[in-house]
């Protein structure tokens, strides 16, 4: 629902256009320098000032640098050299970089006018040398807090575990419950009581992330629209506006079918519960059908509260309670569901890959929504193999004492696609 850099699956270090690959043109020599010198930036031994420029610097502060050039080190070891170097235009580039235990994939940009200072980096995953299903697995179950992850060959019938670690345990989810919402949705359309064309009104404002809180009051879009919003950029005014065209009562069955908690929020509604301590409480405390009735006698409260945009300025609040919650296990069945649903759903679904742009042409296929809020963060992708052949990967982390290491976490979900993409 926040904002996270992770909805690109990357660690977003600053939103600049990263060059598009130009056949024919030779990289600056200044290009190759400035990636040589991005092993001592990611070391914390280079001059933060002199590397990035001004417009890089006003968006990433040095202590935000730091703090993923740390991750990546926990992670990984220190860095230690540039391994690969494949210039995507005369002043970006894309770059292995060579870690103790493993490597970052990272994309560069820099100005063509001297003295050619960094103006983008991204970091679009990592990965240890010599990984392992088993390796993978160990280091899901040294996370901090609580963690949960499976992998799936999908067929007919249920989907097949290759490997699972806590997948029957239900969690907090994010923002990925919108595949509820998208699944219910693809049900309506197959069902003709719904066509991807509708049109409808924009329904009452909630919190970034997303766009739509900004457009005019009840402007009109279509359903394809906001399914689209909802997954490829998190939109939560388009989720909200989708899950009231759609009708709760349809959307609740459609997440209990899947083996999710009920009933299901809006986001505003999640949003207002949090901020208020006495709605916390009793919905905390309260059973399913009393739940229902709080958001019923709560309606006119919520629809008109003024949102607070730091309610996840801290730690993490009430994640045990006012969320979404499912397996890794059930987050398979959905995923499933998905994947034999229509080609607009599959599309909107592939819209924002979420991972490494180098695992993702490994596959022929990719979709992926994934969620979080301070302390919590859920990964889900649906990847179909160049051979033909379909999985799902489902994974959670969540800690209700600190903030989980997103890096890290990306990380482990791009390498368990990694190797099924090499299965």
């Amino acid at each position: 629902m926040k904002k996270l850099a992770l909805r690109l699956f990357a660690i977003l270090l600053a939103v600049l256009p990263v060059g598009v690959a130009a056949q024919g043109i030779a990289p600056d020599p200044a290009l190759r320098a400035k990636a040589d010198a991005l092993v001592a930036i990611l070391d914390g031994r280079g001059s933060y000032e002199t590397y990035f420029a001004t417009s890089f610097r006003d968006k990433v502060p040095a202590a935000q640098l730091s703090v993923i050039a740390a991750q990546l080190k926990a992670a990984l070891g220190a860095p230690q050299k540039i391994e690969t170097f494949t210039a995507t235009s005369a002043w970006s580039a894309d770059l292995t970089v060579g870690y103790a235990r493993g490597t970052a994939s990272v994309r560069l940009v820099i100005d063509p006018a001297p003295p050619h200072a960094a103006t983008g980096l991204l970091i679009t995953g990592t990965a240890p040398r010599d990984d392992s299903l088993a390796k993978l697995e160990a280091e899901f179950r040294a996370l901090p807090g609580a963690s949960g992850f499976g992998l799936y060959a999908l067929g007919n019938g249920r989907p097949t575990p290759i490997l699972e670690y806590r997948a029957d345990v239900a969690a907090p989810l994010g923002s990925a419950f919108k595949l509820w919402v998208l699944a219910e949705l693809a049900r309506q359309v197959a069902a003709g009581e719904r066509h991807w064309a509708d049109v409808v009104k924009v329904g009452a404002p909630s919190l970034p992330s997303g766009v739509l809180q900004t457009w005019p009051a009840e402007s009109p879009v279509t359903v394809q629209t906001l399914a689209t919003m909802m997954i490829s950029i998190s939109d939560n005014t388009a989720t909200d506006t989708l899950l009231t065209t759609l009708g709760r009562a349809k959307v609740d069955a459609m997440a209990e079918t899947a083996g999710g908690s009920v009933p299901v929020m809006t986001t505003r509604e999640m949003f207002a519960l949090k901020e208020d301590s006495a709605l916390t409480k009793a919905w905390a405390a309260g059973s399913v059908n009393e739940r229902r009735a709080l958001l019923v006698d709560n309606a006119v409260k919520i629809s008109t509260a003024k949102l607070d945009p730091t309610v996840f300025a801290g730690k993490p609040v009430a994640i045990d309670s006012v969320e979404w919650f499912s397996s890794p296990a059930a987050m398979a069945v959905v995923l499933n569901a998905l994947r034999g649903a229509d080609a607009t759903t599959r599309a909107v679904l592939a819209v924002n890959a979420g991972v490494d742009p180098a695992v993702a042409k490994r596959f022929g296929y990719v979709g992926f929504k994934g969620g979080g809020e301070p302390g919590v963060l859920t990964l889900n992708y649906l990847v179909q193999a160049k051979d033909g052949r379909w999985y799902a990967a489902a994974g959670n982390w969540h800690r209700a004492d600190d903030g989980v290491n997103e890096v890290r976490f990306a990380g482990l979900m791009g390498r368990a696609l990694a190797l099924l993409a090499a299965r």
